[in-house]
């Protein structure tokens, strides 16, 4: 009775625990985490630091995870209704609004701890102003429209520029023209992701396509014209000694391809195109900042 007794306990903890770590979204906080890491190496510039790499890496990782439990607990009604998260933590009742919020204060403060400690004051406020615009201005705007893609991007573009500020401490161009690929890439993402998920986000009232959130050749045109913005912007690192021509050949082909994939997106506007650019942007923006890096190496 005793040992059945502990492993049922055993178990209850063990689902708590998942439970928490499903709030954090962990495949989303490490890809936040690698933009920061992929920033900072391009601005240590060889002069790499490990004990700053390793925290601004972490720090994104726990910034992000922060933000996205404050957007669960803002949106948790709003997930039962929807089929792709209303087995989510807060939704099922796993997790209380009460501990979710002090999970998120615990993840938001020790992000901020460290980087204030390893890194500097602009690479904390910035990611303060990310987790800022993320949870409590991008969230609620997704149910007033399109504005909100606009706004999600600028915290979904800050990782690599924090990563940049942690290294160097300061703001410049080369810091904005990693932040403008990452900014501009998140617009066929976004699209892609509400071209897909287009019924379920109905349910909850979110307003995420262009052109009156249709479905139609006007939002395909749109996500073909940010696609094709992305080929002359992975260019710059090149052009501005960032980088070199090996990674823009990379990014050039890795452009085109995305590119391509919009066109049939704008040929038949079904969602099996849809998805194709959906996972096309997974795979664009990862294996260019590979390439980047791989060149500076």
């Amino acid at each position: 009775m005793i040992a059945n007794n502990t492993t049922y306990k055993i178990s209850l903890i063990s689902l708590k625990v998942k439970s928490f770590i499903e709030l954090l979204k962990v495949r989303l906080s490490l890809l936040v985490a690698f933009s920061c890491g992929f920033g900072y190496v391009l601005g240590a510039k060889g002069d790499i630091h490990w004990g700053e790499l390793l925290a601004i890496c972490f720090g994104g990782f726990l910034i992000s995870g922060s933000s996205v439990i404050i957007n669960q607990i803002i949106e948790k009604d709003l997930d039962k209704l929807m089929s792709r998260t209303m087995n989510r933590p807060l939704p099922t009742n796993r997790i209380s609004v009460t501990e979710a919020m002090v999970f998120t204060f615990l993840t938001a403060a020790l992000g901020l701890w460290i980087l204030s400690f390893y890194t500097n004051g602009l690479t904390v406020w910035l990611s303060l102003v990310s987790m800022i615009l993320y949870s409590f201005v991008y969230t609620p705007l997704k149910r007033v429209g399109p504005i909100a893609v606009f706004v999600g991007a600028i915290p979904g573009a800050l990782p690599p520029l924090l990563g940049w500020t942690a290294a160097t401490g300061q703001l410049s161009y080369e810091a904005l023209i990693i932040f403008g690929i990452q900014f501009i890439w998140q617009f066929p993402h976004f699209w892609a992701i509400a071209w897909v998920a287009d019924d379920d986000y109905k349910k909850a009232g979110f307003k995420l396509l262009p052109s009156g959130g249709k479905k139609d050749m006007n939002t395909a045109v749109q996500i073909m014209i940010y696609t094709l913005f992305l080929i002359p912007l992975g260019l710059l690192p090149a052009k501005f000694g960032i980088t070199g021509i090996d990674s823009a050949i990379v990014v050039t082909v890795c452009g085109v391809l995305f590119l391509a994939q919009t066109f049939s997106l704008m040929r038949h506007g079904n969602r099996k195109s849809a998805l194709r650019i959906m996972f096309g942007s997974f795979l664009y923006l990862p294996i260019v900042q590979i390439a980047f890096l791989l060149d500076k190496v």
